[in-house]
């Protein structure tokens, strides 16, 4: 129950918190970058539109400057210009009707008969003519007697001294505008406004929609003071349900991972604690098992090698002598494994003095250097001049730098070189112990202190394990690297001791 409640509070803050988070944080980043692009896309519409209104006026505007130049020449005879405009007016289907007009307003030649009962002088935008002798478009739609909506536009006929003398005014029919528009767009939803926002031309379009100003964007057209208005498109649904999903699967699956890889990594971690307890655990049941059975085991073994020996005088024959030489082998060693674990049972408060690492490695040196010339290997010391004081047992620390040595000459197979280096820094001193041996292979190197791991047929695995805990009982470390058909590297780090 425990453990899954810690899985389940990791899986809330590794999985669910950032998926909340980062889905909320993408999503809005997903729909801000969809109302953006759909705004660009309106605008982008838009702008066609308005360039392609101002090119329409631009054509209608030319068309009226060309009728203009007949009309002046015609003014007098007004009749002669109606086959023209007539002309004009059917072969250009934008026009509703062509109208020529005097300078007061009056119309004196047109194309249909649809405003022949308009008084042209009272409609604005003829005013409007009138007075600035400039093109005018209406602001206004009208309606013909056929019920055609129509945007009239007039443009000024003046003589060579900038007077006023005709008006010709043009019907431009919003159908026609609708139909071409269409073209391009035909389910896109837009409008024209006058300078006084009130719709022209509506495309798509009701009148409810047109108030609602939140959801259109806005263009000026160049050659009038009108608006174009252009609908916001709906957002899709479905491709923004595609694309949040898309992103809370990749953050499903980066947190996932993560949860996996933190999920072994906390297992690889346990897992070592749990090693290193087991080992702990190890070593104490080695202790009980060496306080209460060391001395038991020992005090017969000293009577029976008492007796071998008693034996081995009165059976001097070669034979006997051989099979009691090996009993006598066997009983060192099983003496041996026994003076360990009596040390493994020591309690770890020990006496202990300053004591010069330097006269202690001299005092092992002989043992060391026969050792050496019997397995016909080349010792060499590196030793600071100055005294080095370490606080520890002497005799244990002895035992460990033997200890260590005996396993540098194991590990040489024929010939070879050991080094026994200290160095003296500021606040510790570094005993290394390095040999050209056929080294220890990357996975075992993890196991070597553990109790009973041993890569001799004859070791007892606990050794290292000895020495490990000699040297913690002096506040110092121990490390050991190895590279295999290299060699080895024994590292002691130790505090100096503080003078009193």
């Amino acid at each position: 129950m425990r453990r899954f409640k810690g899985n389940f509070y990791l899986y809330l803050t590794i999985v669910i918190i950032p998926l909340l988070f980062l889905g909320l944080y993408f999503g809005l980043d997903i729909l801000k970058e969809n109302d953006y692009k759909r705004e660009n896309q309106a605008k982008w519409i838009a702008s066609i539109y308005k360039e392609q209104w101002d090119q329409f006026i631009s054509e209608t505007v030319t068309s009226l400057e060309i009728l203009s130049i007949s009309a002046r020449e015609n003014l007098d005879s007004p009749k002669k210009m109606e086959p023209l405009l007539v002309q004009v007016n059917q072969n250009d289907p934008r026009y509703g009707g062509l109208y020529l007009l005097d300078s007061k307003g009056n119309l004196m030649a047109g194309t249909v008969p649809l405003r022949t009962e308009e008084n042209f002088s009272e409609i604005p935008f003829i005013k409007e003519v009138i007075r600035a002798k400039d093109i005018i478009i209406s602001d206004h739609k009208e309606v013909l007697r056929n019920n055609q909506l129509v945007i009239g536009l007039a443009t000024p006929v003046l003589d060579e001294k900038n007077e006023l003398k005709g008006i010709l005014v043009a019907d431009l029919r919003i159908d026609y505008m609708k139909n071409v528009m269409k073209v391009l767009t035909p389910d896109t939803k837009l409008y024209v406004v006058n300078g006084e926002d009130k719709p022209i031309l509506e495309m798509n379009v009701d009148r409810n929609e047109i108030y609602k100003q939140t959801d259109w964007v806005t263009l000026p057209m160049n050659h009038l003071p009108w608006n174009i208005k252009v609908k916001i498109a709906d957002r899709d649904l479905s491709e923004l349900g595609i694309a949040i999903s898309q992103i809370i699967f990749i953050i499903l699956i980066i947190t996932h991972v993560l949860y996996l890889l933190i999920e072994y990594i906390m297992l690889r971690m346990k897992t070592k604690k749990e090693r290193k307890e087991n080992e702990i655990h190890k070593l104490e049941l080695v202790g009980s098992l060496a306080a209460s059975t060391a001395h038991e085991i020992r005090n017969p073994l000293t009577g029976v090698k008492g007796f071998i020996q008693l034996l081995s005088e009165k059976y001097t024959e070669e034979e006997d002598q051989y099979y009691f030489n090996v009993i006598n082998s066997e009983l060192n060693r099983i003496n041996q494994i026994v003076g360990e674990f009596l040390i493994l049972g020591k309690p770890t408060a020990q006496m202990m003095n300053n004591v010069n690492i330097i006269e202690t490695l001299n005092e092992l040196k002989p043992l060391i250097v026969s050792e050496a010339n019997a397995h016909n290997i080349e010792c060499k010391w590196l030793l600071p001049d100055q005294p080095v004081m370490v606080k520890c047992a002497k005799d244990q620390m002895k035992q460990v730098i033997l200890n260590l040595t005996k396993n540098a000459f194991e590990s040489i197979e024929r010939c070879g070189i050991i080094q026994v280096k200290l160095q003296l820094m500021e606040q510790e001193c570094k005993l290394e112990i390095i040999d050209n041996g056929k080294g220890i292979p990357e996975e075992d190197l993890e196991k070597i202190f553990q109790p009973f791991y041993t890569s001799k047929a004859t070791g007892t695995g606990l050794g290292l394990v000895i020495c490990k805990r000699i040297i913690d009982s002096f506040d110092g470390k121990i490390k050991i690297y190895s590279t295999e058909s290299v060699g080895t590297t024994v590292e002691i780090t130790l505090p100096i001791a503080k003078n009193k």
